[in-house]
Order: structure tokens, then C-alpha cells, then sequence
């Protein structure tokens, strides 16, 4: 039998992104989010305008996406409720978000050089994406949000993740950190409920691309 609960959060399981941009000041900013999807070598991204990663697309036109295992949980969770915003917006401080000009160090996570963009790329991600910025969709309504069209420049990938002699990553080696509603899974467990849930509210659009 099926109900009409009225969902409010449709995130029913999509990868963690850990996207790498560049501030104005030429400084690198890290946002963990998970509205995201991969077809051939392009992705689509669907994050808040008023965050900094929208507005670092925006200008730059370049990111990095670097895809974090299940083993990176708390890293992703400590720079969850953070901004890259020195001016933290005012419905991002009331759900508890605060400033942090290097979430890397926070994160625990160390910088790699890319080499076809200027974000830097994640150590610790087994796999990494250099972008760029191929075109950008508004929502219609009242979201505030854009989709953004994502090529695919380069991808790096730990060698233990591909399917020895081949060029494909075993799907049985590659755990991926996945967002469920507000909570993370990895291997089908659930590891622990996203800090993000403690100031989650409408709309959703909020938790994505500090």
C-alpha cells in the first residue's frame, strides 16, 4: 500500500562530492555536497546560489570533484555546517553554519596539485575529477539554485580501485560515501546521521556547496 507522506527532502541516495574551487583571492575553498550525477564524461551539479562554490563556478569556471570513500566520513562531517562566506548569510547562521577560510585543514585533508585546473585536488579522495564549467541551468520556482553542467577534464583514480589490466574501476573495490536523506552510508551500512541533519530545514538547497 503506498501513503502520500509529503516529503519535504527528496535525497534518497546520492554520491558525497567533495568539490574543490578557487575564492577570489585566489585561495582554495573545499564544500562537501551530494546533488549530483554523471553521464559520459559530464556531470551535473545542483547547488544554492549564494553559496561561495556557486559563486567560485560562476567566475572561474573550474572545479574539482573528488569523490570520497565511506572511510572519509568524519572529514566530509567536520566541514559540514561550515562556509566559505565570510559574511555568513543569516539563514545559514540560524541553521548553525559558521566561517572557516581553510576547511582543508579542518577536514583533516591534504592539497594535490591539479593539472589542468587551479583547484586543488583532495589526497585522500581515491577519486578526482578536474572540471570545468560547460554551461549553467536556473531552477524555475523559488529555489534559488542552478544546475551546473560539469565536463569532465581529467579523472584520477587509486590504482587498487581498477579492475587489474583494464581501464575500469571495480565497482566491489569502490565504496562510495553516500547521502541518504541526512544520513551517510557506506557498503550499505549506516555510519552516522550527517551534521547537516541538526539544522536541516527547508529549503534544501541549504546543504549544498558551501
Amino acid at each position: 500500500m503506498h501513503v502520500v507522506p509529503g516529503l519535504k527532502v527528496l535525497y534518497f541516495g546520492t554520491p558525497v562530492v567533495l568539490i574543490s574551487t578557487v575564492n577570489a583571492d585566489g585561495s582554495a575553498n573545499l564544500a562537501p555536497m551530494s546533488s549530483a550525477w554523471w553521464l559520459g564524461q559530464s556531470a551535473m551539479l545542483g547547488m544554492g546560489d549564494r553559496s561561495r562554490t556557486a559563486e567560485n563556478l560562476r567566475r572561474e569556471r573550474e572545479c574539482v570533484l573528488n569523490l570520497p570513500s565511506s572511510a572519509l566520513v568524519a572529514a566530509v562531517d567536520r566541514i559540514a555546517m561550515t562556509t566559505g562566506r565570510p559574511d555568513v548569510p543569516p539563514a545559514k547562521t540560524e541553521q548553525g553554519y559558521r566561517y572557516v577560510a581553510d576547511k582543508f585543514a579542518l577536514g583533516g585533508l591534504t592539497r594535490q596539485e591539479s593539472v589542468l585546473v587551479a583547484p586543488p585536488r583532495v589526497a585522500e579522495c581515491p577519486i578526482q575529477l578536474e572540471c570545468r564549467v560547460a554551461g549553467a541551468h536556473r531552477f524555475t520556482g523559488d529555489l534559488h539554485a542552478t544546475a551546473y553542467e560539469i565536463e569532465v577534464l581529467r579523472t584520477h583514480v587509486e590504482q587498487d580501485l581498477l579492475v587489474p589490466g583494464t581501464a575500469h574501476v571495480d565497482p566491489l573495490r569502490w565504496d562510495p560515501l553516500i547521502m541518504k536523506f541526512t544520513e551517510f552510508f557506506g557498503g550499505g551500512v549506516n555510519l552516522h546521521p550527517s551534521r547537516l541533519a541538526t539544522g536541516w530545514r527547508m529549503p534544501a538547497l541549504g546543504r549544498t556547496g558551501n
